[in-house]
């Protein structure tokens, strides 16, 4: 129920976002970032799952996501992703981010 009431308001911030324009960072510095994003919160969080593939229900996928409903690569959705948990208190650590 969680994940699925985080889901709903960072698609709704997101789409707010990109609707009055992007404030966070673009170009090809970020080409590593949806690793680098995910490699943090698993190292540090031991609670990344398995690849969207595998799972009974299909999945958009993250590229599609980017691409096809944002229109940013998947290192900008990273990157907007890894700024956008800490304000939902999905990373209250801090440990993921990315330029």
């Amino acid at each position: 129920m969680i994940k699925k009431l985080f889901a709903a308001v960072s698609s709704g911030v997101i789409v707010s976002i990109l609707a009055t324009g992007s404030v966070f960072a673009t170009g090809p510095e970020l080409n590593n970032c949806w690793g680098t994003v995910v490699s943090q919160r698993a190292s540090y969080y031991h609670d990344v799952g398995e690849h969207a593939s595998s799972q009974s229900e299909p999945r958009v996928g993250v590229g599609n996501l980017a691409h096809d409903v944002f229109d940013m690569s998947v290192g900008e959705l990273a990157s907007l992703l890894g700024t956008l948990d800490d304000s939902f208190g999905q990373d209250p650590d801090g440990v993921t981010n990315c330029p």
